[in-house]
């Protein structure tokens, strides 16, 4: 990625302020540290420092508060001025690591709770902000996307929510539908892919691959994740296959019909490496069926690459199929809480989303515009001719 951030050819919209909320602290921090960097790197002149004071700082982190009563209710409280301020709030809805006290009882906060946090954040705020982002990374009830039979659309009723709140923009990350979009057609929503993070973490990782179709292969998982796959084989310019799902829909488990098996449609992947990208790594029971069966198939080495590796049934299975040759890398992104436990696994590769997100934000609050950031090809075709030429990535 390049390293130039946005300079003063265009006008910050307002100065910045970045609210990260406790479910998002250690991401926040990385993210600010970027941004203060690179406008210390940039020399201004005293007459754009008295223009657009506070330019330059020693950190754009607002200090917040969300206390709770001992009924487990609670406000939320921004301890500076974010008058006339371009604020950008950041919060990771997944965050189960963080508990709170609910009439003695010890609670893990869920989604619900950190959804809640953010909007009384935002409350707080009183609309004095000149205009307010809101950054999560994994959209809240984004798996809850689309109506099937008399049931809640939650993912639409947050935006519409967050919008009537004041929120002007909001920028996910691999939305598992972005087409939920068309609940706020009037504001911004922008759902990033981290392609280029996966390609570079892998080559860093992995030193004697061969990319071409003779040796690689982009497996889609699902049907509802070929666009993925389709994007890298061809950024690439290798071929793609695809799972598809034979579910039993007799059944209901866990709130969803249980999956038969996994058919495969492509070419062999026989003596291949191959690279499975998906959305998210929830329970990782579908990701590691899908592998077991492309090793069937005796493909050579499995690559397991998802945006947000949830791990919701804990690493064991994982543990156990490395152990077996079924994967031999996991790359998610620092984009949702990681446990200490999965960034010490041999097979784990943690891709930093803090520097992408970085210039995300310092693009839009010199409202520019950000078009090259979300779509990585020329950074991803630079990264592969370094790794071809044996440069340090």
């Amino acid at each position: 990625m390049s390293n130039e951030f946005q300079t003063l050819q265009n006008l910050p919209v307002g100065p910045l302020g970045i609210v990260s909320l406790e479910s998002c602290k250690t991401l926040g921090g990385k993210v600010d540290s970027y941004i203060v960097q690179s406008r210390k790197n940039h020399h201004i002149s005293p007459e754009q420092e008295h223009e657009y004071p506070g330019y330059q700082k020693d950190s754009f982190l607002l200090k917040t508060k969300v206390p709770r009563f001992g009924s487990g209710e609670a406000k939320g409280t921004i301890c500076e001025s974010v008058r006339g301020k371009d604020l950008y709030l950041m919060v990771d809805v997944t965050n189960y690591n963080i508990k709170y006290t609910v009439c003695g009882h010890e609670n893990h906060m869920s989604p619900d709770d950190h959804y809640q946090d953010l909007k009384r954040i935002i409350a707080a705020a009183g609309g004095k902000a000149r205009r307010i982002t809101v950054i999560m990374p994994f959209l809240y009830e984004s798996r809850q996307h689309k109506r099937t039979s008399r049931e809640s659309l939650d993912c639409a009723l947050a935006l519409q929510e967050l919008v009537s709140m004041g929120v002007d923009n909001i920028i996910t990350f691999d939305a598992h539908d972005p087409r939920v979009q068309n609940a706020i057609p009037l504001k911004g929503f922008e759902t990033v892919q981290p392609a280029y993070q996966f390609i570079k973490g892998l080559l860093r990782n992995v030193k004697d691959l061969e990319l071409d179709s003779e040796h690689l292969m982009m497996i889609s998982p699902d049907e509802g994740g070929m666009g993925r796959a389709i994007y890298l084989a061809n950024v690439l310019g290798v071929d793609m296959g695809m799972f598809y799902k034979r579910r039993d829909y007799s059944k209901v488990v866990n709130g969803k019909n249980p999956i038969v098996a996994h058919e495969f449609l492509g070419a062999s992947v026989e003596g291949k490496d191959v690279f499975i990208i998906d959305d998210m790594i929830s329970s990782g029971e579908s990701m590691l069926d899908v592998a077991a069966e492309l090793k069937r198939r005796k493909a050579r080495r499995v690559f397991v690459a998802a945006t947000f590796g949830l791990f919701t049934n804990g690493l064991e299975k994982f543990d156990d199929a490395y152990e077996k040759g079924i994967i031999d890398k996991v790359l998610t992104t620092n984009l949702t809480y990681q446990t200490p436990e999965l960034l010490e696994k041999p097979y784990y590769i943690n891709c930093d989303m803090s520097k992408y997100i970085a210039l995300i934000i310092d693009t839009l609050n010199h409202d520019a515009s950000i078009s090259e950031l979300l779509d990585p090809v020329n950074r991803i075709q630079e990264c592969i001719e370094d790794y071809k030429n044996g440069k340090e990535l």
